[in-house]
């Protein structure tokens, strides 16, 4: 076979060893309840230069 290129016959019955013991991740372990604020000195105007000047470098 060439390069890039896999039997099919290899990819059935795959017997994957996985724990069934029924714990899992809690993807709610670590929330947490709160807000988020920062304070600046730059106006709306200069953050939207910035984030041209951003973008400009980017697509450079």
């Amino acid at each position: 076979m060439g390069f890039g290129s896999y039997d099919e016959s290899e990819q059935q019955n795959q017997n994957v060893d996985a724990d069934d013991d029924g714990e899992g991740v809690s993807v709610h372990e670590n929330d947490h309840e709160g807000t988020v604020s920062f304070e600046t000195d730059a106006s709306t105007d200069d953050l939207i230069d910035q984030l041209g000047e951003m973008k400009d470098e980017d697509d450079e």
